[in-house]
């Protein structure tokens, strides 16, 4: 975790998570020993979690003073004071609750972006940061290439708004992320840890 604090240090400043840890049903589906371990401002992006876990990730984010974003439900974010996180492809469930709720009480907003349709939806909803994805190759995506640092960074500045890299981050290549990047979220780059 230290090589991957390193390496977020040296990314433009914001006043958001630097490190993310991103939950995934099938690699990941419970990332509470890890999202213990994390630095206090850090932050768990919780996808497809069982409801146990996730409330146990709230606790967990209340306790280290880290930030929770629930992943297409701003129901449960709302629910459990967390933000929430717009997958690229999928429906959001409760969406409009959570942008009137967020007026007046910042709730972070996030939103995952592949390509230009996703840039498109993070522009007319405002969010705070985007996550563009994949910067390197992934075992999410087996097969797939990744943008790389020089087309991540490219797709990253047409957001308009602060980018987090995510996609086939670890401590060995995190140091190779643009620096206008405001932070790092992975998978499989903490559980190497």
């Amino acid at each position: 975790m230290e090589k991957l604090g390193a390496a977020a240090r040296r990314l433009k400043p914001w006043a958001g998570p630097r490190l993310v840890l991103v939950s995934d049903p099938v690699r990941l589906p419970d990332p509470r020993a890890l999202a213990a371990r994390l630095p206090p401002g850090a932050a768990v992006l919780a996808r497809g979690l069982a409801p146990g876990v996730t409330e146990g990730l709230a606790a967990i984010a209340r306790r280290r003073r880290l930030r929770l974003l629930v992943g297409g439900d701003g129901r449960l974010a709302l629910r459990l004071g967390a933000g929430l996180h717009l997958p690229d492809r999928e429906g959001v469930a409760g969406l409009l609750p959570f942008l009137r709720a967020r007026r007046g009480r910042h709730l972070l907003l996030t939103a995952a972006v592949h390509g230009r349709p996703g840039l498109a939806r993070a522009r007319r909803l405002a969010v705070d940061a985007v996550v563009v994805s994949p910067v390197f190759p992934t075992r999410s995506h087996p097969g797939a290439r990744g943008l790389g640092p020089l087309r991540w960074a490219g797709l990253a500045r047409q957001a308009g708004r602060p980018a987090i890299a995510l996609g086939g981050v670890g401590p060995q290549n995190a140091g190779r992320v643009p620096r206008w990047a405001v932070g790092l979220a992975a998978i499989d780059g903490f559980r190497t840890l």
